[in-house]
């Protein structure tokens, strides 16, 4: 079982380089996209809750970082997300090519969307 973790501020300070760079610059994409989005560690991982409930988290892994933004917009915006390694709920990217800023703010109010009715 990896380090546990009590902010986000936490979990990025050991990040170094561009794992740690497409972090930060993915947490102020979502930020800027859910501003009432409420920022919490859920399962050892930064996360975000609103509504009452989970919405997204990231994280990384030895090779890449990754986006948990839900089944849900991941299918709804598959066509844009051609380029990235995809799971059910997961978009895997390279830490030094990091998610685009629109693409974040979309795949944010889908999932608002879809969990909070707004």
């Amino acid at each position: 079982m990896g380090p546990k973790y009590s902010s986000v501020d936490e979990y990025l300070a050991p990040l170094t380089g561009d794992k740690r760079a497409a972090l930060e610059k993915l947490r102020r994409d979502i930020r800027a996209a859910a501003p009432d989005a409420e920022e919490c560690i859920s399962y050892g991982m930064p996360s975000y809750r609103q509504c009452g409930r989970l919405l997204f988290s990231f994280g990384t892994a030895a090779k890449h970082c990754a986006f948990y933004a839900g089944a849900h917009p991941i299918e709804a915006h598959r066509e844009e997300l051609a380029e990235y390694s995809l799971s059910k709920g997961t978009i895997r990217f390279a830490p030094d090519e990091p998610l685009p800023a629109d693409l974040v703010a979309m795949l944010v109010r889908t999932r608002v969307a879809e969990r909070c009715g707004s």
